[in-house]
């Protein structure tokens, strides 16, 4: 029987960078279901897509493909064949995908193969909803969240590091708010602490503080 861990919190928490290093350490297969969600926003964006008309985001969803493989250890993300994983991080995605990720149709897409991985291998999965929704059966969940003030920073710095300087920290900050509510408001898997779940607060904490306390949790657990 596989084991699987259920990692969620808000944007900027840490969740992909913490559960890669915890991954790795458990030997379990990380799951980014974050950039499948972006690819799939990546994919509506370059088609123009209006997501608010049904007809067209169910047509063009018909014809996305989003898959998954790993290369050299590395989660590598598809878009109908075309490796994407470079081009799912800016702001213009990240924006569609907390609007678009709000939308049954794009949930249902993604849900089968998410439950499909996590059956089947140890996993490490990251999301909105994973411990609630995705894989409600998960050994461990983890809500891992951070002030709102230190998340924006973090994404500030980000941005900074990546040549980024359209915004300023008051923005980012601003932004982190307005996805916050998004994520925590839409009527379909909204972002909340499942009643089973490990709550913990990075804020204060280093990187490695937080991958230990992961991967001490999983092995009592296990």
């Amino acid at each position: 029987m596989s084991f699987n861990i259920a990692i969620d919190g808000p944007a900027g928490a840490g969740k992909s960078t913490i559960a890669k290093l915890a991954a790795e350490k458990l030997s379990f297969i990380y799951v980014d279901t974050g950039a499948m969600y972006r690819a799939i926003a990546l994919g509506l964006l370059r088609s123009h897509t209006d997501i608010a008309d049904e007809a067209a985001l169910n047509a063009r969803l018909a014809e996305i493909s989003v898959e998954i493989s790993y290369e050299d250890g590395l989660q590598q993300v598809y878009l109908n064949g075309e490796n994407v994983s470079g081009l799912i991080r800016t702001e213009e995605v990240s924006d569609m995908t907390s609007r678009s990720s709000a939308i049954a149709q794009v949930r249902a897409k993604l849900t089968d193969l998410q439950r499909d991985l996590a059956a089947k291998e140890n996993v490490l999965m990251d999301g909105r909803d994973i411990g609630t929704t995705i894989l409600p059966n998960a050994q461990l969940k983890i809500y891992l969240t951070a002030s709102v003030q230190v998340r924006a920073l973090r994404r500030y710095k980000e941005y900074l590091a990546k040549g980024q300087k359209e915004q300023t920290l008051a923005e980012v900050e601003k932004d982190v708010e307005s996805r916050d509510y998004r994520d925590m408001h839409r009527d379909v898997s909204p972002l909340c602490q499942a009643e089973d779940a490990v709550y913990l607060d990075s804020s204060e904490m280093t990187i490695e503080q937080v991958v230990d306390r992961i991967v001490d949790l999983a092995r009592e657990r296990m």
